[in-house]
Parts: C-alpha cells; sequence; structure tokens
C-alpha cells in the first residue's frame, strides 16, 4: 500500500471505498460475460450492428474491471478472488439472456448500462474532492457508461423503428 499516495485521501473510510470498488469489479466481470456471451447468442434483424456495439462493449468491460482492481490494490485492498463472490457483492446483479432476439438483448444491455451509471455516480459523488485518484478512475468510467447506454438506446430505436415501418409496408 502506498503510504503517500493513500494520505491524500481526505474524510473517507480506505475501507469502505475497497468495499465499494469490489462491488463495481463484481459489476464489471458480470457485464463483460453477459455482453460477451449476448454476442455469441443474439438472433435477428441487424444482429450484425448489435454484435459489433456487444463486443466493443465486452472489450470496455474487461478494461474497467482492470482499472478498478488496480485501484483497489493501490488502496491496500484485494480484489475479489473468486468469480462466485461476484454474485454476492454485485450492485447490478447478472441478467441471463433468456429471449435471444435483438430487441430484448439490447434492452437488457440498457438496463445494465443504467444501473452501471448509478453506481459510478455514486462512487464521483463519494470521492470528489476526496480521492481524486478513484475520482478520476471512476469519472472516466462512467463518461464510457454513459456512452454505451447511448449507443445501445440508439440502435434500439433503429431497429424498432425499422421494424415498425416494415410491418406498416407489409398491410
Amino acid at each position: 500500500m502506498a503510504k503517500r499516495g493513500n494520505s491524500i485521501i481526505k474524510g473517507l473510510d480506505i475501507n469502505e471505498i475497497i468495499s465499494m470498488l469490489n462491488k463495481a469489479y463484481a459489476d464489471e466481470w458480470l457485464a463483460y460475460y453477459q455482453y460477451f456471451i449476448e454476442a455469441k447468442v443474439i438472433k435477428g434483424i441487424m444482429k450484425d450492428a448489435a454484435i459489433a456495439e456487444l463486443t466493443q462493449h465486452a472489450t470496455d468491460e474487461l478494461r474497467h474491471a482492470n482499472m478498478v482492481a488496480d485501484r483497489i490494490l493501490q488502496l491496500g485492498g484485494t480484489p475479489l478472488l473468486n468469480p462466485q463472490e461476484w454474485f454476492t457483492h454485485t450492485n447490478c446483479g447478472y441478467e441471463e439472456p433468456k429471449d435471444f432476439d435483438v430487441v430484448s438483448i439490447l434492452e437488457d444491455s440498457i438496463k445494465g448500462e443504467q444501473c452501471a451509471i448509478s453506481v459510478y455516480s455514486k462512487l464521483a459523488d463519494m470521492t470528489r474532492d476526496k480521492d481524486i485518484v478513484t475520482y478520476d478512475i471512476v469519472s472516466e468510467i462512467l463518461a464510457d457508461e454513459v456512452e454505451h447506454e447511448e449507443d445501445l438506446q440508439a440502435l434500439h430505436d433503429d431497429i424498432t423503428e425499422f421494424i415498425t415501418d416494415l410491418k406498416k409496408n407489409m398491410h
């Protein structure tokens, strides 16, 4: 643990930060797997565009898990060591894909991003002006999660609009 590095943290319990970061760490791994598996099982119209988006998001979630793990270690903590712990520590849970339709998959993914936005907003509020290093990391991840939600929502809207137009033209 970096003694001088942690001395810059003002008015926060380092163990509480580590605990919250471990919950976010669990979320990132579950999000990674959710995007990974959704990209494999997705079916339907414009699925190639959705696969590209889901695959990119999986890569981003893995990068986030790495960033969070590094910060946990800097703070003197230990990232969750057993994947089973992800389910007991997660904020956002894991939504097993049940309907492989592209619209359903995108809706599940959007919900996951909205949860992540809430988690990282809370972490940013907690660390603002008190732990600048953690604040910078969670702010960067938060910006990615906001972008993910926007990308997924735009794709969802394009597909649902296309389907609606197709149905109109069939009648």
